[in-house]
């Protein structure tokens, strides 16, 4: 379910606490004249490691209270950290995680992007990760087509 931009608004607040984030939700905004998000970024997660899985998912949070409607995220998400999008995980995955990957995808239209590849060689489906997680071939390819309309891309 992808959220609008009205309900980014009225969440706002809900997320940055549940992100532990001492940004207040009346953060800088920037907006264009046009209307349109000028600020995309995309999220390479690749490692089931809880600790880097908590740094992305910080930044992400850090950069929804500093631009709140004018920031469009995706988080690429392969290998290993695919694990964080199952809904019965075969490796551990911290439940704080899993909540928090859902509210920013349900309350703040972060996307959340799957590789396939890596769906095929756990023997997945569709069916074995959250409704949220959308899926595309490639991890890699997904970057470079967000790259290709504008996003910035951040490995980390």
């Amino acid at each position: 379910m992808k959220a609008n931009k009205t309900s980014r608004r009225h969440w706002v607040g809900a997320a940055a606490a549940l992100a532990a984030s001492s940004v207040a939700a009346a953060a800088e905004k920037t907006t264009s004249t046009s209307g349109a998000v000028t600020n995309k970024i995309v999220y390479q997660m690749n490692q089931s490691d809880p600790h880097y899985q908590e740094d992305i998912l910080n930044s992400v949070s850090a950069l929804l209270s500093k631009y709140v409607d004018d920031i469009q995220i995706a988080v690429a998400v392969w290998g290993p950290g695919i694990h964080l999008l199952a809904k019965n995980p075969k490796r551990p995955v911290a439940k704080l995680l899993q909540d928090r990957v859902r509210s920013m995808a349900e309350f703040y239209g972060v996307q959340f992007i799957a590789c396939n590849n890596t769906l095929r060689s756990l023997g997945w489906t569709e069916k074995d990760l959250q409704e949220f997680a959308q899926i595309e071939d490639f991890g890699a390819a997904t970057i470079m087509r967000l790259q290709q309309q504008g996003y910035a891309y951040l490995a980390w």
